[in-house]
């Protein structure tokens, strides 16, 4: 496997953070899985209830600490999300597994991903479908990730740097759409771009928002409310709404 090697820009961030050792990974591996893999596996992801074997087996085949800078890999799968730059983080490893499981996938659906950022959510999909689509507002961010997992040997997944509020409307409908930023409200693009009985997940809110899974239907949508989260808010497009929304006044 080739290193994974950040941009200066990128490893700098990380650089100043006196509480994070820039140690190599260096954990014991057996058949290909580390036992930081095992035990994140084990405990955070079955322990809480996730239990689809094709979500499972896709964490098992996507080494975690590949898609964080070199000087955190050793903390890859502990509980937490994990900075990488440019005021963003690749998920707790229990969110990915857990909207992944939330999008009821197939092995023939075509998915498109809202922020690509580290590359993991992208590559633990493509262990599962057939085909990922990924947007990157952060171009540095997309640039990099696209490099990553073409030197990995992802090839079933393309990235594109663009503003995912809109969507990919080339590449649409899609069986399944994951958004990994919290927009104020559902962008209209991504559910014009779902297939029937395509799932949408996503968060929603400013802060604390809430995870949701919106199903299109013949009848119309079918909205569930999954978890409470705390994402990174989405940018662009998705922030100026951000900016128009009013917060009501209190009595």
């Amino acid at each position: 496997m080739p290193e994974n090697v950040w941009p200066k820009h990128v490893r700098d961030v990380h650089a100043t953070r006196s509480n994070v050792h820039a140690t190599k990974y260096n954990a014991r591996v057996t058949n290909g899985v580390s036992m930081q893999q095992e035990q994140m596996i084990e405990v955070q992801i079955k322990g809480r209830g996730i239990n689809d074997p094709q979500v499972i087996a896709a964490l098992y085949n996507v080494r975690r600490e590949q898609f964080v800078p070199k000087d955190i890999a050793a903390h890859a799968y502990e509980d937490r999300p994990l900075p990488i730059g440019f005021d963003q983080t690749i998920s707790q490893p229990y969110i990915v597994a857990f909207m992944t499981e939330a999008a009821q996938l197939k092995s023939l659906d075509r998915v498109l991903e809202v922020g690509t950022g580290s590359g993991y959510q992208a590559a633990v999909l493509s262990k599962i479908v057939k085909e990922v689509f990924s947007i990157e507002i952060v171009e540095p961010l997309g640039i990099h990730s696209k490099e990553l997992l073409s030197k990995l040997g992802y090839r079933n997944i393309q990235i594109k740097i663009g503003d995912g509020y809109q969507g990919w409307k080339e590449h649409a409908p899609f069986d399944a759409i994951l958004v990994t930023a919290a927009p104020p409200e559902v962008p209209s693009p991504l559910i014009e771009q779902l297939k029937l009985g395509g799932r949408l997940v996503l968060p929603i809110g400013r802060e604390i928002q809430d995870l949701v899974r919106i199903t299109k239907t013949k009848t119309g949508l079918k909205k569930e409310t999954l978890l409470s989260v705390r994402f990174v808010p989405m940018t662009g497009e998705a922030q100026i709404k951000r900016k128009s929304i009013k917060n009501p006044k209190l009595d």
